[in-house]
């Protein structure tokens, strides 16, 4: 059977799942570690996101703005609405320091990757949606250290930022972004530059799953620790999900943005970036272990839970006029 790129992206949540249980039985197999899939984690990280960045166009960011409407709802719902939503749901998590953390890390940052694959299987704008995703990561890039200091405080920021975690952040998120802008501005409008980034656009999936595959090999027995408060976030970050698309829902009515844009919006604010800010999570010290299980427990569960938008969001909530 002949494999494409839709059928990858179709078939994502059952490949990463399948990826979370061999990891955490191979983890489990071997409970002493395995050196290599500890030496392997880092740099298959480092080019998955090179990979994910190479399909943002970074060199186009001004056509964000040719919708100016689309481009207000989305910053507004995302990096307004959004964060109040979170400081909503930290009320109700558990009071570990770790836990919340990671909730902050990964609802506060909207997604740049998937969330194009399912607004495109949603029939959402996804010309709309390329377009917004590089402003969408500059402002996270921006604005994330803010919103940890407004939740957290500045002294635990401060501490937070630690050599290890600032080297991640270059390393793992800086030296890719710079990758993926260089290799943009390389290929241009070069048409036989842009096989390589055809070629780099298959990688992610099977790179994301590589990545799940080794965070659970080697952080299984932080998993099995933390399956005891896994329950409690559950029905956070579905809230969350469901917010998120009535949030939607509001926004394209005030900005008056077509059907369309609205699934685009609200694939935007029920995404979430991840495995962008997972680097940042592994650098942590001992003590905040569990912020890398939150960040994968929350990806899992958006990713069942887009299954249920490709049906909410089209059939519900921005159903097109017969």
């Amino acid at each position: 059977m002949l494999i494409t790129r839709q059928s990858l992206e179709q078939f994502q949540v059952i490949i990463y799942l399948a990826a979370l249980v061999c990891g955490m039985v191979i983890g489990a197999l071997f409970s002493h570690g395995v050196p290599l899939l500890d030496a392997l984690l880092w740099p298959v990280l480092g080019v998955l996101l090179y990979a994910t960045f190479a399909q943002i166009p970074l060199t186009h960011s001004r056509e964000a703005f040719i919708n100016t409407h689309f481009l207000a709802a989305a910053v507004v719902g995302n990096f307004i609405l959004l964060p109040f939503v979170v400081g909503g749901l930290m009320l109700l998590a558990p009071a570990e320091p770790a836990i919340r953390l990671g909730m902050l890390l990964v609802l506060l940052v909207p997604c740049t990757d998937w969330f194009i694959t399912f607004t495109h299987l949603s029939g959402g704008d996804t010309r709309q949606a390329i377009a917004f995703t590089p402003i969408s990561l500059l402002l996270q890039i921006v604005l994330l250290p803010v919103y940890l200091w407004v939740f957290l405080g500045a002294e635990l920021v401060v501490t937070l930022a630690q050599d290890a975690m600032l080297i991640a952040f270059i390393g793992l998120i800086l030296l890719p972004l710079l990758a993926a802008y260089l290799t943009e501005k390389w290929v241009g409008g070069s048409q036989e530059r842009r096989g390589l980034l055809h070629g780099l656009a298959w990688l992610p999936v099977p790179l994301l799953a590589i990545v799940i595959f080794l965070v659970a090999a080697t952080q299984v027995s932080v998993i099995v620790g933390a399956t005891s408060f896994l329950g409690w976030l559950l029905p956070l970050f579905v809230a969350f999900l469901f917010v998120a698309g009535v949030i939607a829902r509001v926004l394209t009515h005030w900005f008056a943005l077509t059907q369309m844009q609205g699934r685009t919006l609200a694939f935007s604010l029920g995404t979430r970036n991840s495995f962008v800010v997972l680097p940042l999570a592994l650098a942590l010290p001992h003590p905040f272990d569990w912020v890398a299980v939150v960040i994968v427990f929350q990806s899992l569960v958006e990713l069942l839970g887009m299954v249920v938008f490709l049906w909410w969001v089209p059939k519900r909530l921005f159903p097109l006029s017969p």
